[in-house]
């Protein structure tokens, strides 16, 4: 991405990183999760301080869910992960606890090729 700039605007910057992102093999994606903290996590263990921050941002609703709702997605997360082999993720901003709960219920049900390539489409394109 870095080589990609400069970008005109944001859609062309996420023209740039859908294209890049495609170009990857699901070894180099798998790298990407592993970098990546888990929903109700505080931090990823190869996350940067500037990284930490923008997460803990992102996931600032889970830190006021009940502690029922905190349970049940450290549940699902566990189940996620066993189930497919790499971490739930998902574009957090502007979501409630709930809202992440119901959405990673509902992807457990996907099979393993369908949830490893709908994850790009979780993210910033995603309508919230």
């Amino acid at each position: 991405m870095s080589a990609a700039r400069p970008f005109h605007s944001l859609d062309d910057m996420l023209t740039r990183a859908d294209q890049i992102w495609w170009s990857l093999d699901q070894a180099d994606w798998l790298e990407a999760f592993r970098a990546h903290p888990k929903i109700g996590e505080k931090a990823a263990a190869a996350q940067s301080a500037e990284a930490q921050k923008w997460s803990a941002q992102e996931q600032s609703s889970v830190t006021e869910a009940s502690a029922q709702t905190l349970f049940e997605l450290a549940e699902r997360n566990v189940e996620y992960e066993k189930r497919f082999g790499f971490i739930f993720i998902v574009c957090a901003s502007g979501k409630s606890s709930a809202e992440m709960l119901a959405i990673i219920s509902t992807r457990l049900q996907n099979d393993s090729e369908t949830e490893l390539r709908a994850l790009p489409l979780n993210r910033v394109r995603s309508p919230v």
